[in-house]
């Protein structure tokens, strides 16, 4: 078996510079485009988590079909009207505290149909 570029078993190399994480080219070269919204059923979902958190509860917004820059303008707006902070952590909104119908409201207006999940 021929050993090339995509095969090869080299561990390190100042040949190239920079190398992309994903496909492992150098970084110049632009073959990787950015990650786009990962494909999901549709529905965007806002429900509270305490999971591994100690207790402390998040509003989780998962769905939506914006890439990471969008979506982290929105967190953005979202975090200054309810008052609190918050994250993006793989495409997911994090708001922290209890603000599922106060998001649900803001995401309505925005033209997103957002809906409850969880009790």
């Amino acid at each position: 078996m021929q050993m090339n570029r995509s095969n090869s078993r080299l561990v390190y190399s100042t040949d190239q510079g920079r190398l992309c994480p994903q496909c492992g080219a150098a970084k110049h070269e632009g073959k990787c485009k950015e990650p786009s919204a990962p494909l999901g059923d549709g529905k965007i979902r806002i429900q509270r988590q305490t999971k591994g958190r100690k207790g402390k509860g998040v509003t989780c917004i998962t769905g939506l079909p914006l890439n990471e820059e969008q979506l982290k303008e929105l967190t953005r707006q979202l975090k200054k009207k309810c008052g609190s902070g918050g994250t993006v952590k793989n495409h997911i909104i994090e708001i922290q505290g209890d603000y599922k119908e106060r998001l649900q409201e803001e995401l309505s207006k925005l033209g997103y149909q957002a809906v409850i999940a969880g009790g």
